[in-house]
């Protein structure tokens, strides 16, 4: 399976996630996501069933926090990183 994840400029192969060098930021930035997921579902559970916060606010929360946030986690690279590599 690591062969699946190789960089083809490496000429190393190594365990996958050995590979993935996530910074403080990364932890923040999915930490933020873990936070609006956990806030969308107690808005949602806590609003009246028509109400504007379980209908509209909720799931924007759950949006970003799934498909935005927590992605942008898993991608971001600090500059910092990238110049250590090469």
């Amino acid at each position: 399976m690591s062969k699946l994840f190789k960089n083809i400029d490496s000429e190393e192969t190594g365990p996958l996630f050995e590979s993935w060098s996530l910074s403080k930021t990364n932890y923040l930035l999915f930490g933020i996501g873990l936070f609006l997921i956990i806030l969308g579902y107690v808005l949602m559970g806590d609003g009246k069933v028509d109400s504007f916060q379980s209908l509209t606010l909720a799931p924007i929360m759950l949006f970003i926090g799934y498909i935005i946030v927590i992605p942008a986690s898993l991608i971001y690279r600090d500059k910092d990183a990238l110049k250590m590599d090469d």
